[in-house]
């Protein structure tokens, strides 16, 4: 073997639900490689088709389109080597649910031909490990390679053979895998081990469509780069970029798809979020490579939480034909950072930002969102909501229900809660959704994940909307993307700095007061972690695991709030019980209804609310050793 090998990487922004775009956009893309050398171009899993879909794979139509635009790239392929990913189906066979069978293939090209039937039963590869976790839900459609074996009576290590072609006429054998197949350590299946077995193999190739994950790609390269070193084979990871969905919870894509040399270096990396064709030359001589290696930027600060929610948005704007936002602009800290993406992404004459005061709103804030609306150069007005919230309080309270069964009258009762949401409930559903028809565009929910975890937002109030871009966002994590727009994106002061250090507060009664420095009940340095050990955790805590750590004085260290916080919010083991209660109680009652009705949101997290959080309207558990535990403290 002696072969530099030039290796486009067509990192593809793919349109889900649509072949026809995304053939052209690979017919387009290999032409490119063709004029720059390439020997291979490497395109993402589902690359034709889209990966996140929901049952659109149930309609024979689709499949036959698919298959049809992958006969398209195969017949295309004359000159230049292509791996792509695309759907191939068995139309004489079923998979579990009785339909025609899927699986999720990696298929070689060149020459106008297929490569790979010599030592496998199709003429592509399959994927082996289908994960089943988060947003992942493969098994529903598809059948794996490990079905496969099975059937056919074989070992999986069996069919796991590499790819055998070649290229500008050395022979060289790939090992194709798609995206779980790479992240094989808690399977019993490891497939890029298996096919080294069977090899030798020359280049380790992974197409993947894997969504961004803050932090995600940090590990990413730590895995990948020990494959590549532990194998001593060079690996190419080529990702898509854009935005797909499953309708309740809204993915980016990154792409940072990276070449790693035998020994486990970095060698190249794809800018993420953005479409690229970039050619890497890799070196595939036995003797390695020794190029020098890269160092790929973090991924786990402001600056990548901006880029996701960002890219994320104007994706979302962009696939909704949505062109024209109003933001209901409170003067708080969630409206004024929704309000600069935005304005960011749209431009400030499509952006129109409404404040709505009522008598609990102070002089304060309505000035920090004028401030606010007159930095960013954007439409604003202003539209007072007392007189309307009156007139409801007063219809509602006088006016009489009647038993119909003994002819008794009486009348409702409008407590300080109820008279909250319907302030709330006035802002969105009559204001806001009236404003976006007359505009002609939708209007946003600002709710924070902090919010969202607990239910802390009015239903078909403050929790509507067409879109939640900060949803998956803690509220300690939209402070930092505040700060990160001042400081980076704007560079300055865009977002004032009163609305940055002023309480956080719905201002919907005098208890919540700004001025007197009253408001959230939520504590967020605190809570933040809480909720997010609720919820994103891989083993996700409940009240048991909270009082079991906060007995051994572990709270903090385990859920990764301030050390010695607990200490100084809750005078003992009462007091922080009763908290515990009453967020826990939230989270897992009123929440769920609220989150089942929740506009999409964009995921930034290891867990995002949506399809990614599955949950169901079960109500209320506390284990029988939370229990035992709650009496020991509390001394009962």
């Amino acid at each position: 073997m002696a072969l530099m090998l030039r290796a486009a990487l067509g990192q593809m922004e793919v349109a889900p639900g649509r072949p026809d775009i995304n053939t052209k956009t690979m017919l387009e893309m290999m032409e490119a490689a063709r004029q720059r050398k390439a020997h291979m171009i490497i395109f993402p899993e589902m690359a034709i088709p889209g990966y996140l879909l929901g049952d659109t794979w149930e309609q024979p139509g689709f499949l036959r389109d698919c298959e049809n635009y992958g006969r398209a790239v195969i017949e295309a392929s004359r000159g230049i080597c292509v791996l792509f990913g695309n759907v191939a189906v068995d139309w004489s066979k079923t998979g579990d649910d009785g339909r025609v069978r899927k699986y999720n293939a990696f298929f070689v090209a060149g020459n106008g031909r297929l490569h790979g039937e010599d030592n496998f039963p199709y003429p592509f590869r399959i994927k082996t490990l289908h994960p089943n976790y988060r947003l992942f839900d493969d098994t529903r459609h598809f059948y794996s390679l490990r079905k496969l074996a099975l059937e056919l009576g074989k070992r999986v290590d069996e069919l796991l053979q590499p790819v055998n072609l070649e290229i500008a006429g050395e022979k060289i054998s790939l090992g194709c895998i798609l995206c779980e197949d790479g992240w094989s350590d808690d399977y019993s299946v490891k497939p890029i081990q298996e096919i080294c077995s069977n090899g030798p193999v020359d280049l380790l190739v992974n197409i993947s469509s894997s969504p961004f994950t803050l932090g995600k790609n940090n590990k990413r390269n730590r895995v990948f780069a020990g494959q590549a070193g532990k194998t001593g084979v060079p690996l190419v990871y080529v990702n898509n970029v854009g935005i797909q969905n499953n309708g309740k919870t809204v993915y980016t894509f990154d792409g940072f798809s990276t070449v790693y040399s035998g020994k486990g270096e970095v060698l190249h990396h794809c800018a993420p979020f953005r479409q690229a064709l970039e050619v890497v030359e890799i070196n595939l001589f036995r003797d390695g490579d020794c190029s020098p290696g890269v160092m790929p930027p973090d991924d786990r600060g402001a600056a990548s939480i901006y880029q996701a929610v960002s890219y994320g948005t104007e994706r979302f704007l962009r696939s909704t034909g949505i062109e024209r936002v109003v933001v209901g602009l409170s003067g708080g800290i969630d409206s004024a950072v929704g309000a600069a993406l935005y304005t960011r992404v749209l431009g400030p004459g499509n952006v129109l930002l409404v404040n709505m005061p009522s008598k609990f709103n102070s002089l304060t804030t309505r000035n920090l969102s004028m401030k606010l609306a007159g930095n960013l150069d954007c439409l604003y007005t202003v539209m007072p909501i007392q007189e309307s919230v009156d007139y409801t309080v007063e219809q509602l309270s006088r006016t009489p229900v009647t038993d119909l069964r003994g002819g008794k009258e009486f009348n409702l009762t409008i407590a300080p809660l109820v008279m909250e949401n319907i302030q709330a409930r006035d802002r969105s559903a009559r204001v806001l959704a009236g404003i976006a028809a007359a505009f002609g565009g939708g209007f946003t929910c600002n709710a924070n994940k902090s919010e969202m975890t607990v239910g802390y937002t009015t239903l078909y109030g403050d929790l509507a909307g067409f879109f939640a871009c900060l949803a998956d966002l803690w509220k300690h994590q939209v402070y930092q993307l505040a700060e990160y727009l001042n400081e980076q994106v704007f560079q300055r002061e865009v977002i004032p700095r009163g609305i940055i250090d002023i309480v956080p507060s719905a201002e919907l009664s005098f208890d919540q007061a700004v001025d007197q420095g009253k408001g959230d009940p939520i504590i967020y340095p605190y809570h933040d972690y809480l909720f997010r050990a609720f919820m994103e955790h891989w083993n996700r805590a409940t009240p048991e695991d909270i009082l079991k750590w906060y007995a051994e004085g572990l709270l903090e260290e385990k859920i990764g709030c301030k050390p010695g916080l607990v200490k100084s919010i809750f005078a003992g083991p009462a007091e922080f019980i009763a908290d515990l209660e009453r967020w826990w109680r939230q989270y897992t009652g009123m929440g769920v209804a609220k989150r089942i009705q929740a506009p999409p949101v964009l995921a930034v997290s290891r867990r995002a609310y949506g399809f990614d959080h599955r949950e169901a309207q079960n109500g209320v558990y506390y284990t029988s050793e939370y229990v035992r535990l709650k009496s020991s403290l509390l001394g009962d």
